[in-house]
């Protein structure tokens, strides 16, 4: 009778499947459709100018994070960044303060409420944002009319479109096959691979492009990939062993068992949450500095720039404190130790408790 529900079973799985992939498709291309609606009032020419100007600056990385909606200047411009950013600052005030760990530990109900000062923090900081956004363009006119209805119109778009993303976001995570954030994150930076690929095969059509680099650089792509997944995929196996009891009248024998440590626990977060911090204010630096009035901020921008010796070393600093901070609040050896115990589970030659808390 069971052999007989499999098919049944497998098959309703399946069109679940199926339904929340069609779901996230659906998603991406609203995603991707928002990117080219442009904000009222923005000179394209204007804005153009702008970006082949900066090209390879912080400008061109933030312009790749959004999917090429910073260069058209689209609604969606501030992509999902103030909502990342929102998520950083909620997380490093859970670590300090009181109310808000005790609201992580009462279960779903905090972890609603938390969600809920996190989309109000989204707001605040897209308000921000925007406006820096839109200041910085008036400055370097790139609007047809720089009066305060601009602003209004321009500052109201750009959060809307910020809001709308974090909703998608939560939609898919929901919805779809989970990881809505990053799955947008993927798709605006991906959006420009077809390009770029078609225009490194025209190189080496006209010769640009020495075909042998262009095998190393495809060769390179995939060995990086394989090492991602090797890593993503690797775990640090602890052993554990359960005493022989009894429940009832059933005598359970002993077992051994493990306890599986994902090396990299954290996974892609702190990498995003890294370049959501030097992104922010280098763009705002940009904007400014851009206009002339304030050179100071355009050496900023440069110096913290992709590529450049700072951004190198605080993208490293900020991605290897992410890791351990994240993996804190994802991962408690305490309670691991705690539940071990409960369940009748030790790791050979380490007492329960606190000294299996420590060894973990």
């Amino acid at each position: 009778m069971a052999t007989g529900q499999l098919p049944s079973v497998n098959k309703a799985g399946l069109s679940e499947l199926l339904s929340r992939l069609r779901f996230v498709l659906l998603a991406i291309i609203v995603y991707r459709i928002g990117t080219h609606i442009p904000v009222p009032g923005i000179d394209p020419d204007q804005l153009s100018a702008l970006f082949n100007q900066n090209q390879g600056t912080i400008l061109g990385l933030a312009n790749m994070f959004s999917g090429g909606a910073l260069e058209r200047m689209s609604i969606l411009a501030l992509g999902i960044m103030p909502y990342i950013s929102a998520s950083i600052i909620m997380q490093l005030m859970s670590a300090v303060t009181p109310q808000l760990e005790q609201l992580k530990k009462e279960g779903e109900s905090g972890r609603r409420k938390i969600s809920q000062y996190t989309r109000y923090l989204t707001v605040v900081l897209a308000i921000i944002q925007a406006t820096g956004m839109t200041v910085g363009m008036a400055n370097q006119g790139m609007s047809y009319d720089a009066s305060p209805l601009f602003y209004v119109i321009a500052i109201t778009s750009l959060v809307t479109g910020a809001v709308f993303m974090m909703w998608l976001g939560e939609q898919i995570t929901e919805k779809g096959v989970g990881n809505g954030i990053s799955l947008l994150i993927f798709a605006g930076i991906v959006a420009g691979l077809p390009a770029a690929i078609g225009q490194s095969l025209e190189q080496a059509r006209q010769g640009e492009l020495n075909i042998l680099v262009l095998l190393f650089i495809l060769t390179l792509a995939i060995a990086v990939i394989y090492m991602i997944v090797y890593i993503e995929r690797g775990q640090r196996r602890i052993t554990v062993n359960y005493a022989k009891r009894q429940q009832g009248r059933k005598m359970y024998q002993a077992q051994s068992s493990h306890l599986p440590l994902k090396v990299n626990m954290a996974g892609v977060i702190p990498a995003i949450f890294a370049s959501s911090i030097l992104l922010f204010p280098a763009s705002i630096a940009q904007w400014f500095g851009a206009s002339g009035s304030a050179d100071w901020l355009q050496d900023l921008a440069v110096a913290i720039g992709p590529g450049q010796p700072l951004n190198i070393l605080l993208f490293t600093v900020f991605v290897v404190f992410f890791c351990f901070f994240y993996t804190a609040l994802m991962f408690n050896p305490v309670e691991v130790a705690d539940n071990l115990k409960r369940s009748g589970a030790f790791v050979p030659g380490i007492r329960p408790g606190q000294q299996t808390a420590n060894y973990i």
